[in-house]
């Protein structure tokens, strides 16, 4: 509370707890954006969003556009997918996520000239925004667009952006916070895309504030970015209803319920079901932004997405603008491959990144960077018994009881672990980080919620 008090003495927008993990951004974080252009096969899952899964509408052995949709679903929360290069599709395949999962997916071998439009990289960055009105698009059209084009929340969470910027008559929202904040160390990718593409930025974040009817917006950026600070004002200078929000550098900044309360002072109600709609706030992640202008105003699909490789285990680390589908390894090697010292490759940051089963993984919607780490960045650990010091709990942006939590799914008492509000952890790692016992706190909170749901599921069947 103290830090949080002397923030705010500072200028800077803040919460209660947390963690201030190393940075580790210098690596990738001078990197301009290149485009990434992958020879291989690539495996395109039809499951990259949260809801329901899409079903493939291209035959193997067929020729198929850049852009070209390659899978749907009538599903309202879903999200269609595009082919990102040009190229021949082939059999179905079963493709392994990076976060273990198996799902339905379909190869796509590009084609050896032109699989991607000429100039594509100018064209995503393109910062000739000038003229664009966003509200000359209808709230109807703009919320239509997202569906078509594909475009889900880019910083993780992968829900359909389509469902959230439908306008509730009962959820009124008066403000829209862009989350720039990418509190996760060694990642730089959403720094970069504000660098070098603000006004696209800004453009969807207005789309995003017409959709919804909502007359504010706040762009929240960690103060440990101060280029992306000034290149976000300059790019929203004289929007009316905008204001940039200089946020203390703190993790888990980025959260959704932590940010809210740093820019606004709003309580959103504990999870499952608490959202920030719920207090009259959508948030929406730069990435997000950035695609929602190039899908309404530009008709451009989420093909691609910028992604940082870096990590002291990978030979040469930078920001990269990555077809999904794409596997690791092929992007590995295009970074000159991994070092004889990497111990683990993690798909997005270490606080919260799974480690991946093995290269042969595909970039997603939501892969927002590969994190190739030596021993000397990895913690190693003997876990030990609890010693009630309360760190967890006192570290805890949601002020939680981790290690009831977790003590309740280690004995698989889960009516206990939801009397203690297990669903509501946002996984964040800050209890597992702090533990001086070394108990993996947010991993045995991740499994109970991983069993909960699944007996939920069979006992609806």
């Amino acid at each position: 509370m103290i830090g949080t008090l002397l923030d705010r003495f500072r200028g800077l927008k803040s919460f209660p707890r947390g963690i201030h993990p190393p940075h580790r951004k210098k690596l990738s974080e001078p990197r301009p954006i290149e485009l990434f252009i992958p020879k291989g096969p690539l495996q395109v899952p039809m499951v990259q969003h949260l809801g329901a899964g899409c079903t493939p509408i291209v035959k193997p052995k067929q020729e198929v556009q850049y852009g070209e949709k390659i899978g749907d679903v009538e599903a309202f929360v879903s999200a269609p997918i595009h082919a990102s290069v040009a190229g021949t599709t082939g059999a179905g395949i079963v493709a392994v996520l990076p976060s273990g999962r198996r799902v339905p997916a379909i190869t796509l071998t590009p084609a050896a000239e032109g699989a991607l439009p000429v100039g594509f990289l100018e064209q995503f960055l393109d910062r000739n925004w000038d003229g664009v009105e966003p509200t000359s698009f209808s709230p109807e059209a703009v919320v239509q667009g997202m569906r078509d084009q594909g475009i889900v929340g880019m910083g993780g969470a992968t829900f359909p952006t389509h469902v959230k910027l439908k306008r509730d008559p009962n959820r009124p929202v008066d403000t829209v916070v862009l989350n720039g904040c990418e509190c996760e160390p060694y990642l730089t990718a959403d720094h970069r895309l504000m660098l070098e593409s603000p006004e696209a930025i800004v453009v969807g974040l207005y789309l995003a504030m017409h959709a919804v009817g909502a007359k504010r917006a706040i762009i929240a950026i960690e103060n440990n970015k101060p280029d992306a600070i000034e290149a976000m004002r300059r790019a929203a200078l004289g929007r009316p209803g905008f204001e940039v929000a200089v946020c203390a550098t703190s993790y888990p900044m980025g959260g959704e319920r932590q940010l809210v309360w740093a820019v606004l002072g709003r309580t959103v109600p504990s999870a499952p079901k608490g959202l920030p709609l719920d207090v009259g706030v959508v948030m929406i992640n730069c990435a997000t932004a950035h695609c929602i202008a190039r899908a309404v105003v530009r008709g451009m699909p989420l093909t691609h997405r910028v992604v940082t490789v870096t990590g002291r285990g990978v030979a040469r680390p930078g920001n990269y603008l990555v077809p999904t589908g794409t596997l690791f390894s092929e992007l590995i090697d295009h970074c000159g491959g991994l070092t004889d010292e990497v111990l683990k490759v993690v798909a997005g940051g270490p606080m919260m990144g799974p480690t991946v089963p093995h290269l042969n993984v595909p970039v997603v919607k939501g892969t927002s960077g590969i994190t190739c780490m030596v021993d000397a960045e990895t913690a190693h650990w003997v876990e030990t018994p609890c010693i009630r010091c309360g760190k967890c709990v006192d570290n805890c942006p949601l002020h939680l009881s981790p290690t009831k939590i977790a003590h309740a799914v280690k004995f698989r008492d889960y009516a206990m672990a939801n009397q203690y509000d297990m669903m509501a952890c946002c996984e964040c790692g800050c209890c597992a980080y702090v533990c001086p016992a070394n108990i993996p706190l947010a991993q045995y909170i991740k499994a109970g919620k991983n069993q909960q749901r699944l007996m939920a599921a069979q006992n609806k069947k």
